[in-house]
C-alpha cells in the first residue's frame, strides 16, 4: 500500500483513467495539501502506470529535502506492504521531464500523457500563463495532476512576487484570483480531488451534465486518432484535411485565414501543406520555395517542423529550418520578417508567408506582410493562453477588406489530440477565461455618430470594487473579453493582474455585465530622493514603474521617479461604440480620478502604430520615448505618451517633450532607418501639433515672403525653400539637393495632419495622393521616409512597386508637387482667408 493513496483511491484513480481513455478525454486530479503530502501523492501517480511522456512542471526540484522525509515514511509503509526497493524506484522513472514554470511555452507543440503542475511548493504558484501553455499539450487519456496548497486561496502564492510592485511585497497582496480558482475547482464536473484525510473524491456534477453521462464509444479503446475519417491519409480530420487542400492552392491576393481552438491541429496542417508543396515544386521541376514561417515564438511552430520531417524523412534541417529537394521552409521572427521586408529582402512576386498564432502580432504589422507577400496564410488560436482568434478577426479585417477584399477563412472545429467534450478543456478554459466572449451590447442605446456627447453623459462611468468584481463571474468574464478583443497581447496572468495586482484601477462605461468601454490604471513613481538616486545608478531597479524608470533611464527626466504619477495599462472599446468618444471620456475620468489623487503625469505605452499615436495626441498626450528596437514577439516600438495633470507640472511634460522632438530626426536617420512610413509621419506630425494652424493664421504660396504660423515657426518654408521645391517638381534640381526643404515641406504637412479642423480637408486630399501601386503608402508617409530615413532608391522601388533609378527620381519630384498643391489646398480651406 503507498503512503498517501489507498487501495480503494488506486482503483479509483484506475478507473478514471480507463474512462479517459475509451472516450478520448483528458482529466484533472487536484491535489490540495501541504507541499511534502501533495508532492509525495504525485510522485506516487507517476509510479502508477506506464506513462509514456511524463511532466512535471515546478520551481522547486523533485528530490529536495521536503521530500526526502516523505521518501523514508514510504519506503517503510511499502516494507510493511511487501513492496521491494525495485518497486520504489518507479516513483520517479527515468523519462520524468521537468521543466520550471518560466519555461512552460518551450512545450508548445510538445505531447505529454501526463502532466504534474506543481503550485504548492516553497516558491512556486499557479503561474496563468504556464497553466495554459501545458494544459494544452496534453493528450487524450492524459491527467494533469494540479497541486495546490489546502488554504481556499486565501493567501498569495510565491508567484505572487511578479505582481508585487515597489514598495509592496507578496505576502501584503489580495489573493482574490486563487480563491476564485479555488471556488471554480470545487465545482467541476469530471475530476478528482484529493485532500489530507478525505482521500480521493469525485467532485459533484453540481447540476452539470457529466461529461461522461454519454456512452457512447465507452466500450471501445482510446483510438490514436479522433473517432472520425479523414480523407486524406496525412491529416487526422476532415477539417484538417481541408486546411491542408486550401494551404496548397492558395491564389494571389486571396489570403487564407485559419481559425481554431487548440488542439485541433492547425499547426500541423501548416507543416503538411509546407511538405505537399515541396514535393509539388520537385515533382513540377519548379524553381526552390522559399517558405517563410513567423510566430511570435518559435517553439509555436515546432509541429511545422515535425511534419515536414515525418513526411520528407530525405529533407534535412531543426525545428526552425528546413530543407528538401523541392525548397526550403524557415522560421523568422516578427521583428527580423517586417526588417527584411522594409530592406527588400522578403516578399516580393512568388513569395509565400504562413503567420501561425497570429492573434498575438499586431494588426498593423500584418498589414504590412499582406502588401508584401502575393499568398499568404493567417492561423491563429481561437481561445489562446496568449492573444484572441475573435479578437484578432475584428481587428484584423479592416486590412483585408482594404487590401485584399477576396480573402477567405476556415474554421477547425474537430479536435484533435482529445474528443469533443473534454472535461480538461472545459476546466482550463473556465479557469483562465480562454473562453471570454466579447459582450453584447445593450440594444437601442446606441449613440448617433452625429452627435455621441448628450448621449454619452448619459452612461453611468463606475469605478469597480474588486472584491465584488471577483465573485461576480459573469461581469469578470465580460470585462475580461472587452479586454482581449481589444489587446493583442492579453494572457490568463493579465485576468490576475486585473484583481490583485497592486494600486490598480478598474474603471468601465456602462454595467459591469455589458460594459461598452474599460479602462485600467495603475499608480507610479514618488520614490524617495535616496531610492531615485540609486535607480539613477543602475544600483536599483524597483519591480513594476515602468514609466517612471524608463523616462529616467531613457529619457534622462530624473524627476520622473520623484512625482507621483498614473499609468493607463489597458484601454478597451466595444466595437459597436467605437470612435464616438467612449475612450475619451474613460481617459478624462483616469486623469480626473488622478489628479484628485495628487498625481503629476498620466501616461500609456503601447506598440507604436499611427492610429494609436493619433487617438493618444487627440486626448492631449504627448510622445515622449520610443524604443529604439523591435520587439522580437511583436516586431514593434514601443510608444510612451505622457499628460501633464494640473498646470504646475506642464514643465515636466514640456522638458520631456522638447527632448524627444529633438531626438527625433536623429534617431531617424540612424537608430530607426526601418520604421514603417506611415509610422515615420505620424511621429513628425505628434512633434509639430503645437505648430498647427490657429483660426487666424494666415499664409500665401504667391510672392516672395515667408509664409509662416507665427515667426517662430521653426517648419516654416521661406523663398528659397519654395524656389527649391518648385524647381524640383519641375525637374530642373536634384531631388537630394534640395533635402532640407523638403524636410520642412513634410514636417509643415505633417504638422497640420494634426489639425482638427484641417483634418478632413487633409483626408480628402491626402487620398487623391495616394500610390496607385498601394493603397497603404500614401506619399507623403514615403516621401517623409526618404528625407528623414535617408530610404534608397530600391527601398522606395520595393515599397511603391516602382522600377529602376528613373522611376524613383520621377516620383520624388511628382510627389513634391503634389505636396505644394495640397499645402496650397489647405492655405484655402475655410477659416484660412
Amino acid at each position: 500500500m503507498s503512503h498517501f493513496l489507498t487501495r480503494q483511491d488506486l482503483s479509483q484513480l484506475a478507473a478514471y483513467r480507463q474512462q479517459l481513455r475509451r472516450r478520448r478525454f483528458r482529466g484533472l486530479l487536484w491535489v490540495s495539501g501541504a507541499s511534502s503530502q501533495a508532492r509525495g501523492l504525485a510522485r506516487e501517480c507517476l509510479a502508477q502506470g506506464e506513462w509514456s511522456a511524463p511532466l512535471w512542471v515546478g520551481d522547486a526540484a523533485i528530490d529536495d529535502a521536503a521530500d526526502r522525509a516523505h521518501d523514508s515514511a514510504s519506503v517503510g509503509a511499502h516494507a510493511r506492504a511487501g513492496v521491494g526497493a525495485q518497486d520504489r524506484g518507479a516513483i520517479t522513472p527515468p523519462e520524468l521531464e521537468c521543466l520550471p514554470a518560466a519555461k512552460a511555452r518551450t512545450r508548445l507543440g510538445g505531447e505529454h500523457d501526463l502532466v504534474v503542475f506543481d503550485a504548492a511548493s516553497p516558491g512556486t504558484g499557479l503561474d496563468p500563463d504556464a497553466l495554459g501553455a501545458v494544459a494544452g499539450t496534453l493528450v487524450a487519456g492524459g491527467l494533469l495532476v494540479l497541486l495546490t496548497p489546502d488554504d481556499d486561496g486565501r493567501s498569495p502564492d510565491d508567484d505572487y512576487r511578479r505582481l508585487a510592485a515597489h514598495p509592496w511585497r507578496p505576502e501584503q497582496l489580495t489573493s482574490r484570483y486563487l480563491e476564485r480558482c479555488h471556488r471554480l475547482l470545487v465545482g467541476f464536473p469530471g475530476m478528482l480531488r484529493w485532500r489530507q484525510g478525505e482521500g480521493l473524491t469525485a467532485t459533484p456534477d453540481d447540476g452539470q451534465e457529466s461529461p461522461f453521462a454519454d456512452g457512447s464509444c465507452s466500450d471501445n479503446p482510446c483510438p490514436d486518432s479522433p473517432c472520425r475519417d479523414s480523407p486524406d491519409p496525412d491529416c487526422l480530420s476532415p477539417d484538417q484535411a481541408e486546411v491542408v487542400r486550401r494551404l496548397t492552392r492558395l491564389r494571389r491576393r486571396r489570403p487564407l485565414v485559419i481559425t481554431a481552438d487548440r488542439g485541433r491541429g492547425k499547426s500541423a496542417a501548416l507543416g503538411i501543406a509546407c511538405a505537399r508543396l515541396l514535393v509539388k515544386a520537385e515533382q513540377q521541376r519548379q524553381a526552390p520555395l522559399d517558405i517563410l514561417v513567423t510566430a511570435p515564438r518559435a517553439s509555436s511552430v515546432a509541429p511545422v517542423f515535425e511534419r515536414l520531417a515525418a513526411l520528407l524523412p530525405e529533407g534535412q534541417g531543426d525545428e526552425r529550418d528546413f530543407e528538401a529537394p523541392g525548397g526550403r521552409v524557415r522560421f523568422i521572427a516578427p521583428d527580423a520578417l517586417t526588417d527584411a521586408v522594409a530592406r527588400g529582402e522578403a516578399g516580393g512576386p512568388g513569395s509565400l508567408l504562413l503567420v501561425d498564432e497570429a492573434a498575438a502580432i499586431p494588426a498593423a504589422l500584418l498589414g504590412e506582410w499582406l502588401a508584401a507577400f502575393p499568398r499568404l496564410a493567417f492561423a491563429t488560436t481561437v481561445h489562446g493562453y496568449e492573444g484572441s482568434g475573435r479578437g484578432f478577426a475584428l481587428r484584423f479585417r479592416r486590412h483585408l477588406e482594404a487590401q485584399t477584399p477576396q480573402w477567405q477563412a476556415i474554421e477547425l472545429r474537430t479536435p484533435i489530440r482529445w474528443a469533443d467534450g473534454d472535461p480538461l478543456e472545459r476546466a482550463i478554459d473556465a479557469l483562465l477565461c480562454l473562453d471570454a466572449e466579447l459582450p453584447t451590447a445593450p440594444k437601442g442605446a446606441r449613440v448617433s455618430a452625429s452627435c455621441p456627447g448628450q448621449k454619452l453623459a448619459e452612461l453611468p462611468c463606475t469605478t469597480l470594487d474588486r472584491d465584488v468584481l471577483a465573485r461576480d463571474e459573469a461581469s469578470l468574464r465580460a470585462i475580461f473579453g472587452l479586454l482581449v478583443q481589444a489587446h493583442y497581447r492579453t494572457t490568463p496572468a493579465d485576468l490576475r493582474a486585473l484583481l490583485d495586482a497592486p494600486a490598480t484601477r478598474i474603471s468601465i462605461l456602462g454595467t459591469p455585465r455589458a460594459p461598452l468601454a474599460v479602462c485600467v490604471c495603475v499608480d507610479e513613481g514618488g520614490f524617495d530622493a535616496d531610492l531615485a538616486e540609486r535607480v539613477l545608478l543602475g544600483q536599483r531597479r524597483p519591480r513594476g514603474h515602468l514609466m517612471a524608470q524608463s523616462l529616467a533611464a531613457h529619457a534622462g527626466e530624473a524627476a520622473a521617479l520623484k512625482v507621483p504619477s498614473a499609468r493607463i495599462t489597458r484601454i478597451a472599446v466595444h466595437p459597436d461604440w467605437r470612435r464616438l468618444g467612449c475612450g475619451a471620456r474613460l481617459i478624462q475620468e483616469a486623469a480626473r480620478q488622478a489628479e484628485q489623487a495628487g498625481k503629476a503625469l498620466l501616461g500609456a505605452s503601447f506598440g507604436a502604430d499611427p492610429e494609436l499615436l493619433a487617438f493618444w495626441q487627440a486626448q492631449g498626450f504627448r510622445p515622449v520615448r520610443l524604443g529604439l528596437t523591435r520587439e522580437a514577439a511583436t516586431g514593434e516600438h514601443a510608444a510612451m505618451v505622457a499628460l501633464a495633470l494640473g498646470e504646475h507640472n506642464r514643465d515636466l511634460i514640456e522638458r520631456l517633450s522638447r527632448r524627444f522632438e529633438r531626438q527625433l530626426p536623429g534617431l531617424l536617420a540612424f537608430e530607426l532607418t526601418r520604421l514603417s512610413p506611415p509610422l515615420v509621419l505620424a511621429l513628425l506630425a505628434s512633434v509639430g501639433d503645437r505648430y498647427a494652424f490657429d483660426a487666424d493664421d494666415r499664409f500665401s504660396l504667391d510672392g516672395e515672403d515667408r509664409f509662416s504660423l507665427d515667426a517662430d515657426d521653426r517648419f516654416s518654408l521661406d523663398a528659397d525653400d519654395r524656389r527649391e521645391l518648385q524647381d524640383l517638381a519641375r525637374g530642373q534640381r536634384e531631388p537630394a539637393l534640395a533635402r532640407p526643404a523638403i524636410r520642412a515641406l513634410v514636417r509643415r504637412l505633417a504638422s497640420l495632419s494634426m489639425s482638427s479642423s484641417m483634418s478632413s480637408s487633409m483626408s480628402s486630399s491626402m487620398s487623391k495622393a495616394r500610390s496607385k501601386a498601394d493603397d497603404d503608402h500614401d506619399s507623403l508617409a514615403w516621401l517623409a521616409a526618404w528625407a528623414f530615413q535617408g530610404r534608397s532608391e530600391s527601398s522606395l522601388a520595393q515599397g511603391l512597386s516602382l522600377r529602376g533609378k528613373a522611376q524613383v527620381k520621377q516620383w520624388l519630384r511628382d510627389a513634391v508637387g503634389r505636396a505644394l498643391a495640397l499645402l496650397e489646398t489647405l492655405s484655402k480651406a475655410p477659416g484660412r482667408g
